[in-house]
């Protein structure tokens, strides 16, 4: 689920009944393919077996030197068997070749992993099922074996290639030494298929498309290596992989059965003994910053946690490559490089591109950070009442009649452009479909992090509907800035109480435990607002819009679709709050950013302003 692939959900979103523009200038849209000069001493390809015998397809590049060497392991079904191959020296990779270049110089073995059923690998392709960490435990144990390998090995990359070190370590493979995931799905369903239980088919349609470009870069390479087997292997997989296809998947499985269940890596994830360095971005247009909170079943002490705002590939950035050598160098070479003094959360905020545009997510820059010595962080909630007039009032209590909105006339797209920050149009009737409540000018600095709760107080004249909410800064120049937002279908609400705080709903999201809205009786929905980072300075507001799930990045949501009328009630007797973590602002710059500039938190002209910001 690379940077392209937001271009295949794109593609399929213009389908549906959201708008949705594409970039036409060219400075706004991927950069140019880059020819890479070999930069490995050699490159060994060919299969190594599973427990079954499944023969799975493997490239390694090793670096200069004598050897044996300690090995990263790049594992996915995109193209990892491939790398060094002819695509991939043009640049047509899902990860990054400058990344396998950092860790080649080095000094480390760099090995691509092809999972079952994909690219030229042998298998059924069955996404994210248990085979995946069974394949990952043998690869990992076979790598270990090879004279070229020392014995030690750490895995490495982002998205699809993230999720494979998390269900690799979760089977505990005695060779693996450390792994370092980024924006990976720790619960399939509620990170991505059904994000707080709203369905959301865009994106899986546009990545299957996304899915058949990688393996056609195998392809490429192979037709270039005339490797017979492995195109033989391709044109295979491309039928029999279809029966498992996500879409079909979601059709025949639409809500967590015991399938999906299995897609949950997050359930396992307390298994894992080996250090991790996670990285998440609060932005994330393809698997949204939730990671099935697979962080907190880990050991404290093994844990290492970046955050950045931003997009699904910013693990590329070079900030962030040169701790994460250092992590690889620390547990799996061995050296004593007082990399486990590094504070166990860092996060990164109002990160903006410096440098050229062929390198624009390597070139991210953090405008300012905080951190942690320990996971989790400690925050100071602060509790904001929705309240008469379309306020918010900070520690207060909400009064007034209900403020009702029409269902379903869907908020505006953000981020859904390939290749540049955005919010969509407004829908013509949005002053009837939406809700808004924004403080007063803040008095002081607030910085909020983590997740947040909206918790409304609803009353529905139909059985169902799914509700979005949008944190915003409303600006004293006048400009609105995208935030974070959160989605929850009403008759999924209710609350894992072994999970579920004060800060951050958790769903039970069994089917045998949703229930219907009884229309007229007041309700109480729990809204999981996205873990994010942001600066609210002095003199801004913060709002938060109510509205029908549209679209964010490539999440497409497929709302309920019975019209209804949704009120929203904040009296005594049914308290409708945003309740929010904050963290100390003492060491915030006081210049705001220029608007455009925050990666993945565009600004628009303020909609309500003419209306003194209500609506």
């Amino acid at each position: 689920m690379a940077a392209c692939n937001l271009a295949a959900a794109s593609e399929a979103s213009a389908q549906a009944q959201v708008p949705v523009a594409k970039s036409q200038d060219p400075s706004e849209m991927a950069p140019e393919i880059k020819i890479h000069r070999p930069f490995f001493s050699k490159r060994l390809r060919g299969y190594l077996p599973a427990r079954d015998g499944t023969q799975l397809r493997y490239s390694v590049l090793l670096p200069k030197g004598k050897g044996p060497f300690p090995v990263i392991v790049n594992y996915s079904g995109y193209d990892p068997g491939s790398i060094g191959g002819k695509a991939y020296m043009n640049d047509n990779t899902a990860m990054s070749v400058n990344l396998d270049r950092t860790l080649v110089e080095a000094g480390y073995a760099v090995l691509g992993l092809q999972a079952r059923g994909t690219g030229c690998s042998e298998g059924q392709f069955e996404f994210l099922a248990r085979s995946y960490g069974e394949d990952g435990y043998d690869a990992i144990e076979w790598i270990a074996k090879q004279p070229w390998s020392n014995g030690a090995v750490g895995m490495a990359n982002w998205s699809w290639a993230g999720m494979s070190q998390i269900a690799t370590a979760a089977e505990r493979p005695p060779h693996l030494k450390a792994i370092a995931p980024g924006m990976v799905l720790g619960d399939a369903r509620l990170d991505s298929w059904a994000p707080g239980g709203v369905p959301a088919p865009g994106f899986v349609d546009g990545w299957w498309d996304y899915l058949h470009s990688r393996w056609d870069a195998a392809k490429e390479s192979a037709k270039a290596e005339n490797d017979q087997r492995c195109l033989s292997q391709i044109a295979q997989n491309y039928e029999s992989a279809e029966k498992n296809r996500v879409p079909a998947i979601l059709i025949r499985h639409p809500l967590r059965d015991d399938y999906i269940e299995i897609r949950h890596l997050a359930a396992r994830t307390k298994n894992i003994s080996v250090p991790v360095f996670n990285m998440e971005a609060f932005q994330d247009e393809a698997v949204i910053a939730r990671q099935g909170y697979f962080q907190e079943t880990l050991n404290p002490d093994q844990l290492w946690y970046l955050q950045t705002n931003g997009g699904h590939d910013l693990y590329v950035a070079t900030r962030f490559r040169k701790q994460l050598v250092a992590f690889f160098d620390h547990f799996v070479k061995g050296i004593d490089n007082g990399f486990e003094q590094t504070p166990h959360v860092q996060v990164w905020l109002e990160s903006t591109f410096t440098g050229p545009a062929d390198a624009i997510f390597e070139n991210l820059s953090p405008g300012f950070t905080f951190q942690s010595q320990r996971f989790p962080m400690a925050v100071q909630p602060v509790s904001l009442a929705l309240n008469a007039g379309g306020t918010l009032v900070a520690n207060g209590k909400g009064q007034g009649a209900a403020d009702g909105f029409d269902y379903p006339v869907r908020g505006p797209a953000v981020d859904h452009e390939f290749g540049k920050d955005s919010w969509g149009p407004m829908d013509p009737a949005w002053r009837k479909g939406s809700l808004a409540y924004t403080t007063a000018p803040l008095s002081d600095d607030m910085v909020a992090y983590g997740p947040a709760s909206a918790d409304l107080w609803v009353v529905s004249t139909g059985a169902d509907a799914d509700v979005q909410v949008t944190i915003t800064e409303v600006r004293p120049d006048g400009q609105e800035m995208y935030v974070q937002r959160g989605w929850l279908r009403l008759s999924d609400r209710l609350q894992d109480e072994t999970k579920s705080t004060a800060l951050r709903p958790w769903p039970v999201d069994r089917p045998e435990k949703m229930l219907a809205l009884v229309p007229g009786q007041p309700t109480l929905g729990r809204i999981e607002v996205q873990k994010f980072g942001h600066a609210f300075r002095k003199g801004s507001r913060l709002r938060l819009w109510i509205d029908t799930p549209s679209q964010f990045g490539g999440n497409l949501f497929a709302p309920y679709s019975v019209p209804t009328r949704i009120q929203v009630l904040h009296d005594a007797d049914h308290p409708s709050r945003l309740l929010i973590g904050t963290v100390s602002a003492k060491d915030l710059p006081a210049q705001r950013p220029a608007c455009g500039t925050v990666h993945h938190q565009p600004c628009r002209a303020d909609p309500l302003a003419s209306n003194g910001g209500q609506n």
